[in-house]
Formats: structure tokens, C-alpha cells, sequence
């Protein structure tokens, strides 16, 4: 029998789309808990800690999503909100970070590399947002927040791991957190991940090198590790580009033989 009310069940359709579900933005909150959690460490000059957190919130970010589209609960909110915890958890808690720990004594110099991080970063998102046509959805355009971010912690990980000062390094995290802020708005090209489909059957090896990559490899020395992993990501971006240009670039026919 017919919906006697056909409009009525539009509006309802429309409403559950527009409402908010529990699950995929649990996560969402877990991961800005995560960046709050990482400026309040800075804060009381617990950097480590801070960089962990960091790392935590960008895998509960990969999660959300996931969570949301395996279950079916994506809704406009979920997306807004996710944008707003991104805001916080990688750009505004790494530029935090990364002033409080090395960048604080440098006087403007450095408070203005943190604000070009941060400012890139929320452009970077703002970017992303408004994005309504994607030419090629296995790539990302300039680098992701996240990606950023955890090069950002990785670095002060890493140094407070070999116990090197940073104001020995002041100049180089200065370069370095530009660099991140800069490439987070450029038009390099970011391996997505986006059609890895979980529910797939893969070969075996797959399955062993992940083992290897997570139970192996990150608990034997995880700032050496994650921190090689994202150099070796952001530097992509720069090679995934002048492959394609060297690619796409014509032979000179002009001579005549």
C-alpha cells in the first residue's frame, strides 16, 4: 500500500541525513580530545606527551570516517564537525607545540611561522570543504592536515628521543614548520588510500607486511619510524609532481632532420 503521505517521508528522509549519529562522531570527539589534550601538555612542557597525542588523534580521525561509511551514518553534521576537530588537533595544537617547544625564544620570527602553520592549515581544510568536484579521488590536493601534523610532532619526538636541545635546532624546525604550512596549500598531488575497500580479500603478503609495518617495525622505535614515515610522505608529493612532468612533457620535434 502506498505512503499516503509521500512528503512526509522526504521530510523524514531528510532529517535522519541531517541528524546526528553516535558512533562515527564518538571518534570524532575522541580525536579532539586528543588535540586538547596535546596543547594542555605543551602547555606544562610535556612534549612527548604532546606528540603522542597527536598521532592519537590522527588515527581516530582515519577512523570516523571509515566508521561512518562502513555504517552507513554520514551526515552533513559529522562532516562539519570532523573539519572543526581537524582545526584544532592539526592546525592549531601542532603550531602550539612547535612555538612552545622551539619557536617561543626566536621573538617574531617564530610566532609568525606558527601563524602561517595554523593559517595554512585552516586554509587547507576550508580547501578541502569546498572541493564539490574531485578530478581524481586517489590523490588529495596539497598535503593533509594530518600529514602534517604528525610531521610536525615527529620532529619534536624524535629530538626529544636523542636528547638533542631545541634551541640547537631552532632554525631547522623554523624551516621545517613552514615547509608543512606551505605544502598543506600547494597543488602537489597526496596519495588518498580512499579506494583500499577493507572488505576486500588481499594476498597473504599484504597481510604480513602490515603485521610486520604495526607489530614490528613502529613498537621497535616509533619516533624513528613515524617520524621517517611521514618525511617519506611529504616528500612524495614533490616526486608524484615531477614524475608527472616529466611524464607529460613533449619531445622538442623543432629540428628537421
Amino acid at each position: 500500500m502506498p505512503d499516503p503521505h509521500p512528503t512526509s517521508l522526504m521530510l523524514k528522509t531528510r532529517l535522519r541525513k541531517r541528524g546526528i549519529y553516535l558512533l562515527p562522531n564518538l571518534f570524532t570527539t575522541a580525536a579532539l580530545f586528543a588535540g586538547f589534550y596535546a596543547i594542555v601538555q605543551a602547555m606544562n612542557g610535556n612534549f612527548e606527551y604532546s606528540s603522542i597525542a597527536i598521532f592519537v588523534a590522527m588515527v581516530l580521525d582515519g577512523l570516523d570516517g571509515r566508521v561512518a561509511r562502513l555504517t552507513h551514518t554520514q551526515s552533513e553534521f559529522g562532516a562539519e564537525y570532523d573539519s572543526l576537530s581537524d582545526m584544532v588537533s592539526f592546525g592549531v595544537a601542532p603550531a602550539l607545540i612547535v612555538y612552545e617547544w622551539a619557536l617561543k625564544d626566536m621573538g617574531n620570527w617564530g610566532w609568525i611561522a606558527a601563524f602561517i602553520y595554523c593559517a595554512c592549515a585552516a586554509l587547507r581544510l576550508a580547501r578541502f570543504n569546498a572541493s564539490t568536484e574531485i578530478i581524481d579521488k586517489r590523490f588529495f590536493q596539497g598535503l593533509p592536515s594530518p600529514a602534517a601534523a604528525a610531521l610536525i610532532a615527529g620532529l619534536v619526538w624524535i629530538t626529544l628521543h636523542f636528547q638533542v636541545p631545541a634551541e640547537d635546532i631552532k632554525w631547522l624546525v623554523w624551516t621545517v614548520t613552514l615547509f608543512a604550512g606551505l605544502t598543506m596549500v600547494s597543488n602537489l598531488p597526496y596519495y588518498s588510500g580512499k579506494e583500499i575497500n577493507l572488505r576486500k580479500r588481499v594476498p597473504f603478503f599484504v597481510i604480513l607486511l602490515l603485521g610486520l609495518f604495526f607489530f614490528v617495525l613502529i613498537p621497535s622505535n616509533p619516533p624513528v619510524v613515524l617520524f621517517g614515515l611521514f618525511v617519506s610522505y611529504t616528500l612524495s608529493g614533490y616526486f608524484i609532481k615531477l614524475w608527472r612532468l616529466s611524464k607529460f612533457k613533449k619531445p622538442d620535434n623543432t629540428l628537421n632532420s
